[in-house]
């Protein structure tokens, strides 16, 4: 008998889940790496990828709606292009992007860990895919529920940085002229550099849609938990970035593989042992979650018959995917013991504008051929102006590569 899985996910515990794997993703890990392309302006590099993100938001908030499946993306591709092998591709991109997600996150859990100990980063590695792994095939509610504690620390770090480094919001009124950019091309160069990395750190939004089918009342749930964990993330990580080049110089700020743990540092004058242990678990839940996302495309599209129909088996005790989840657990092995941090969050980036530009243009072509009206609707320039924007990104992306 085939097993289905179980929808325990309330709307609390599914914005848990968005807010968690958003934070996780950047914040702790990238503010220094942002800093080192956009300088003073790294609040703007934050500002136009929040921008970014939220019109993909919207179009998967109307498109879950609509398709509240797990392999969510490579559904709606289904629906708007009626062509397999491409939402067969769709697919295979959103887990490889999990799993490279999950490798960057594997190097920043390494980063702040050498805090306390220079344990070898390989072994540190293995055994972190291996715990996650043990974690997601134990069950989803136990998962979600392990990344909604995880969440409410993350959540204490970064109220903790904004409080001990709260001073330097004082200088903002002086200060002001430089965080805000002049019409320089190299100022803006910089400033779109800094965006495309910060724009990893909006990833995780779009993990909601892929738990579809393991939530409640997923049609009300699904967009208004996208909607939440997005406008959340985006007031922290403005504030965040912030108080970060108010406190310490970008080139410093640049240089360190534990950013925030160096903030706290530098505000206080103390060790920064709460905010580190913190940080390794707000790294650990961005990890965790990618995984749960990535197993359950490869689990969806096992059943929708794209990829063998193995993996999207469901074991009968723990009502979850074990071969998709270990499928992806070697995929994040692989890549992150041959990429170092920054070019892992690059290619994430790079997979994650094309998979948007797609999604966009897919839910302009369902709203175009069907007047049919969903329970969350968007305009349909919302749709257009994601699909042109992740396009002229992705452009600019490419552009400055072939350049050096």
């Amino acid at each position: 008998m085939a097993h289905e899985l179980n929808r325990t996910l309330s709307l609390p515990l599914l914005v848990f889940y968005g807010v968690g794997t958003i934070l996780g993703a950047g914040i702790y890990v990238l503010v220094g790496k942002v800093a080192a392309y956009s300088g003073m302006y790294a609040v703007m590099s934050f500002l136009l990828a929040s921008i970014l993100a939220g019109f993909s938001a919207f179009s998967y908030a109307e498109l879950s709606v609509r398709y509240p499946k797990s392999a969510g993306e490579a559904v709606y591709i289904e629906q708007g292009f009626h062509r397999q092998h491409l939402s067969t591709i769709v697919g295979l991109l959103i887990v490889l992007m999990g799993s490279v997600s999950t490798a960057t996150l594997m190097h920043g859990f390494v980063g702040y860990l050498h805090v306390f100990v220079d344990w070898p980063s390989t072994l540190v590695i293995i055994g972190l895919v291996a715990l996650m792994l043990s974690i997601v095939i134990w069950g989803i509610g136990q998962s979600v529920f392990i990344a909604a504690v995880m969440t409410i620390a993350e959540v204490i770090g970064l109220l903790i940085i904004l409080w001990v480094a709260g001073d330097s919001f004082t200088t903002l009124p002086d200060r002001l002229p430089e965080l805000v950019p002049s019409l320089d091309a190299m100022a803006w160069s910089g400033i779109l550099l800094g965006a495309f990395i910060a724009f990893y750190a909006y990833i995780g939004f779009e993990d909601i849609v892929n738990v579809a089918e393991e939530v409640k009342t997923p049609e009300k749930n699904l967009p208004r938990a996208i909607i939440i964990a997005l406008v959340v993330t985006t007031l922290f990580y403005i504030l965040i970035a912030t108080v970060s080049i108010l406190t310490i110089q970008p080139s410093r700020l640049a240089e360190s593989d534990a950013p925030l743990a160096m903030l706290y540092q530098a505000s206080t004058g103390q060790s920064p042992t709460v905010i580190t242990v913190i940080s390794l678990a707000s790294v650990l839940n961005g990890a965790l979650i990618q995984i749960i996302m990535a197993s359950r495309v490869l689990y969806g599209m096992g059943r929708q018959g794209w990829l063998p129909a193995h993996l999207g088996k469901v074991h009968g005790v723990t009502r979850t995917p074990v071969l998709a989840s270990l499928t992806v657990g070697f995929i994040i092995l692989t890549f992150s013991l041959i990429l170092p941090l920054l070019s892992l969050a690059k290619l994430t980036s790079f997979i994650t504008l094309s998979i948007f530009a797609l999604i966009n243009l897919a839910l302009w072509r369902i709203k175009h051929r069907d007047s049919k009206t969903a329970s969350f609707t968007v305009p349909l320039w919302v749709p257009i102006c994601g699909f042109f924007s992740s396009s002229a990104f992705l452009l600019f992306q490419i552009i400055h590569f072939m350049r050096n």
